[in-house]
């Protein structure tokens, strides 16, 4: 039984005939860049999320590198981040002349350790504060938050702002220490990518900055249209970053299935959960299932399952055996930023991050799509059985 790691043609057969006439729409009008369209996702998405702006933008790197231009992040400053988390996290900074600080992660959730933040800002504090650090951006990872209550309550403390990377997290809920928030909306600002793979994937590249401060986002307007606040008079140096009307125009009709979408992933992750635990793979050893972290808090959107990962022994082998019988698997990510040769230059080495450096060599993807279905997830847990069988 052939099982793709996503299929994103059966969720184009689900809402074509949505689709369809809105992009038609889109060429009959000739309003192909910014305008109403992308205005009335801005505020669509920012409701949903529980922020007061949402600002498109042309891709969730770029969101990140807005992000950072409008905090006024220059050379010689620092922005800690994960290393466990896809290249653009860190390399937004590095393209900004900025340095990414990298703090390690928690076993159980992927995310950032506020733990270990709070030891870099304190050391940092101590040593007369040899590292300029404007900036923490936490990356919900696979779909669940970080522990933002102890990132804010270190970040405040330092006066450091927060970006949430949320790239792989629209609309999945924390329990706030003042009442349950979406992610994008406990930071000073929150970024989103639209890439087609997304939970809320577009046709092509997009992104968003979502934010409660006005002034941010009267300046991300400005930055994503070169820093033109008045048509050929500049402000400030931005860029083009500019959302197109047909990713908005699509995005739109898919935010209105997108509770029904993570919903169905939430119901094959417990699927999974339930087949691995009858399976005995746990108590072997030989596989661990993701955490839902915030599942007993009363929260509803405690994860959005971007992917449901989980961590393997003998992964790579698993891998091969798994794409053998047709079922599609992925790692994310194969190797931590801090050794990654681009960023050399930081002195990182080997053995400074260990517990990214463990999962990067456990980590395995399963298919979580909402199209998917039981016996699909079925063939995928048995035949990971098989293999440990052999």
């Amino acid at each position: 039984m052939e099982v793709p790691i996503l299929d994103l043609k059966a969720q184009y057969a689900a809402i074509k005939e949505e689709l369809q006439p809105k992009v038609l729409e889109i060429f009959a009008n000739g309003g192909f860049v910014l305008g109403p369209e992308v205005d009335g996702l801005e505020k669509e998405l920012a409701a949903y999320l529980g922020c007061r702006f949402g600002v498109g933008v042309s891709s969730g790197s770029d969101a990140l590198i807005v992000s950072l231009m409008a905090m006024g992040l220059g050379e010689g400053e620092a922005v800690v981040t994960t290393p466990f988390t896809f290249f653009s996290t860190a390399g937004a900074i590095s393209r900004l002349k900025a340095r990414p600080v990298f703090c390690d992660i928690e076993e159980t959730s992927f995310n950032l350790s506020a733990g270990r933040f709070q030891e870099i800002l304190d050391a940092n504090q101590k040593k007369g504060y040899p590292l300029k650090i404007k900036a923490v951006i936490p990356v919900h990872l696979y779909g669940q938050c970080a522990d933002m209550n102890g990132i804010l309550e270190a970040s405040r403390s330092h006066g450091v702002a927060v970006i949430e990377d949320a790239a792989q997290a629209v609309g999945a809920e924390y329990p706030a220490v003042d009442g349950v928030k979406k992610a994008c909306a406990m930071g000073n600002m929150g970024i989103l990518s639209f890439y087609p793979t997304k939970n809320l994937g577009g046709a092509g590249d997009g992104g968003m900055v979502l934010s409660n401060d006005g002034a941010l986002a009267d300046k991300l307007r400005a930055l994503r249209t070169h820093g033109e606040r008045q048509r050929y008079y500049y402000d400030f140096i931005g860029g083009n970053f500019r959302l197109d009307a047909l990713q908005a125009a699509v995005l739109r009709v898919k935010l209105r299935h997108l509770e029904d979408w993570q919903e169905k992933r939430r119901e094959n992750a417990a699927l999974y959960n339930r087949k691995f635990g009858h399976s005995g793979l746990e108590d072997a050893g030989l596989i661990t299932a993701p955490k839902a972290l915030y599942e007993d808090t009363g929260i509803t959107h405690y994860h959005t399952y971007h992917q449901y990962v989980i961590r393997a022994r003998k992964r790579d082998q698993l891998m091969a055996f798994l794409k053998e019988r047709e079922i599609g698997s992925s790692i994310f990510y194969p190797l931590p930023l801090h050794v990654q040769k681009c960023f050399a230059y930081l002195g990182y080495r080997q053995g400074d991050f260990p517990a990214s450096e463990k999962a990067a060599e456990e980590v395995l993807a399963l298919p979580i799509y909402p199209e998917l279905s039981p016996e699909q997830v079925d063939w995928v847990v048995s035949s990971i059985v098989d293999f440990y069988k052999q």
